[in-house]
């Protein structure tokens, strides 16, 4: 029997997929778990926090895939909660696209410079096409064919609306490229969350039918806060869980549930190591870096209106400062808009002061919209490349990937289980991949404690058996002396007893 303090199962990372885990083990009966957390709230990569009166995403803010023939789950629990949310054009943004260039004339919108739509796009369809043909080469190029016949080479985008269109179509819409699952299976809209109790929300909505919780706030204990796991030693009997506090926690098995850059980073070591096989598999995925700026203004410059949600900036270097939207659909009156930026400028821009990256956002807008417009009065700059319990924002496979690295990536390693959106075949990278990858892996531990149990009991059978002959044995050849203490009959049963089935421990 397992001592009082080891666990059943322990979670690590109370992010969707930790949670839904959890959720899965509760439901079916599995109570001894313990979730520890790095940081000090529930949520991961799904994080609001108050920026100028108003709650913002600063992680996952939409919920993609929405309208299809298929529900989606996490669309679902919106609805069952209440979540507010609000329908995201992304149709018109190419037609928004600004040009910096002051010696073009072009007409405009306030002092904004418009490339005309015509020109947007035959340059969209130029970008489509070449990334079609990208994608054939690079399926020749799986399947050892010869890659001159697959198709002409694509072509490169040199300017800067070309760059813009080109970072948009990659970074933002690949279906219009390659199908992908979510929008196939759940349909091809989009909804932000707009809600003052965050994304986050559903996140305890979920906690709540399991974990003790009074005011809103989640008061059990087999949540722990803060608690930032360094090392797990693993072995064919258990896992035991050492934090950088020092604390140690042992457990029959763990689920590890962190993103995919903190398995590419030190932060947790393992011993003994992960086989190769494993860590290859955790290198093969690219982390995406996703950061979205928020400022506030004292008031609109900017068109508002059916179709100018989103708006693009052309300039000579890709990804600069390129994909803009307002906050009025989601928070009337609010006078936010948010730049989103990606990878190396990600990186770049985190890597700096707010102040310097301020300075740059504002000479974009005043690019776009002339020299007069007020300057923002706030800014905030998530951080997720820097974060060491999030080293990114979510996982990207390519689009032409080989099945055994999917399924390496989520196999588990002796007792150890993985789960998170980057362990999801067909949802990578989206928050309903995260829910249904942690539902998947607490599905599989209760399999797996299952089959355990299954296997103690003919252990216990097996080593009973010849105990009860012996038993047997001697109860046919005892005389009528009375011995003190124990019958010596009893000796192997009380020694069989005491040893508790299940533990290494002799049998006299």
């Amino acid at each position: 029997m397992d001592s009082p303090s080891r666990s059943s199962v322990i979670i690590i990372g109370a992010g969707v997929s930790g949670i839904s885990a959890a959720k899965v083990l509760a439901e079916n009966g599995v109570e001894d778990i313990l979730i520890l957390e790095a940081s000090d709230r529930i949520g991961g990569r799904i994080r609001k926090e108050n920026f100028a009166g108003v709650s913002v995403e600063l992680g996952a803010g939409w919920i993609a895939g929405v309208g299809g023939k298929e529900s989606n789950p996490v669309w679902e629990l919106a609805n069952e909660s209440g979540l507010r949310t609000c329908f995201s054009d992304y149709s018109n943004a190419r037609y928004n696209i600004y040009d910096r260039r002051s010696d073009v004339n072009l007409s405009s919108y306030y002092s904004g410079k418009i490339f005309p739509s015509g020109l947007a796009a035959d340059s969209y369809k130029k970008a489509v096409d070449s990334a079609i043909r990208q994608l054939r080469i690079q399926e020749a190029e799986f399947r050892g064919s010869d890659v001159s016949k697959a198709t002409e080479p694509p072509s490169t985008p040199e300017t800067p609306i070309e760059l813009a269109i080109d970072f948009i179509l990659h970074d933002f819409e690949m279906a219009e490229v390659e199908p992908i699952s979510t929008y196939v299976d759940f349909g091809e809209r989009e909804f932000l969350v707009a809600d003052e109790r965050g994304y986050e929300h559903l996140l305890y909505k979920m906690a709540q039918d399991f974990l003790f919780t009074s005011g809103g706030k989640i008061l059990d204990t087999r949540l722990q806060l803060n608690k930032v796991v360094r090392e797990l030693r693993h072995s064919r009997n258990g896992v035991t869980v050492i934090t950088e506090d020092g604390s140690v926690y042992d457990a029959n098995y763990v689920i590890l549930s962190v993103s995919i850059g903190v398995l590419q980073s030190d932060l947790i070591s393992f011993s003994p190591p992960l086989p190769r096989w494993k860590t290859e598999a955790i290198q093969q995925c690219d982390v995406i870096v996703y950061t979205k700026i928020f400022l506030k203004f004292p008031y609109k410059f900017w068109p508002c209106g059916p179709g100018k949600e989103f708006f693009i900036y052309a300039h000579e270097r890709r990804g600069y400062y390129t994909f803009w939207q307002h906050m009025e659909n989601a928070y009337p009156g609010s006078n936010i808009l948010v730049v989103t930026l990606t990878n190396e400028e990600s990186k770049r821009v985190e890597a700096q002061s707010d102040e310097d990256t301020l300075k740059e956002a504002m000479e974009v807008l005043r690019d776009m919209f002339g020299p007069n417009i007020p300057g923002a009065t706030n800014i905030l700059v998530p951080r997720w490349y820097n974060n060491r319990f999030q080293r990114g924002s979510y996982s990207n496979y390519p689009l032409i990937t080989n099945d055994q690295d999917f399924h390496d990536i989520k196999a588990p390693v002796g007792r150890i289980f993985f789960t998170g959106e980057h362990t999801s075949e067909r949802f990578s990278g989206y928050v309903h991949g995260g829910y249904l990858a942690g539902i998947d892996t607490g599905k599989a531990i209760v399999e797996e404690m299952g089959k355990d149990k299954e296997r103690k009991s003919e252990n216990q059978t097996f080593l009973l058996e010849p105990l009860l002959a012996l038993t047997g044995s001697l109860t046919l050849t005892q005389t009528d002396t009375t011995v003190s203490g124990p019958h010596k009959c009893e000796i192997p049963t009380q020694l069989y007893l005491s040893s508790k089935i299940g533990i290494q421990e002799a049998i006299l």
